[in-house]
């Protein structure tokens, strides 16, 4: 079991870097001074990849949890 919490350890930490990521190139669009409809299209690919980052990060934390309790 210690290899699903390590594991799930390793998931999480690889979605939290891809919600800095989207945080990052989010704030990078908004500074880019972009019109409306650009700027929408780009954000809402980043909401995409914000999601994506998120629900790893969940699943980490679920493999986490799991572990432990298995242990």
């Amino acid at each position: 079991m210690v290899y699903v919490i390590w594991g799930g350890a390793l998931v999480a930490v690889l979605g939290v870097l891809g919600l800095a990521g989207s945080g990052v190139a989010a704030m990078r669009v908004r500074g880019a001074g972009l019109d409306d409809a650009a700027l929408r299209a780009r954000l809402q690919r980043i909401l995409i990849w914000n999601m994506a980052a998120l629900a790893v990060a969940m699943l980490g934390m679920m493999a986490v949890v799991v572990g432990l309790f298995l242990r």
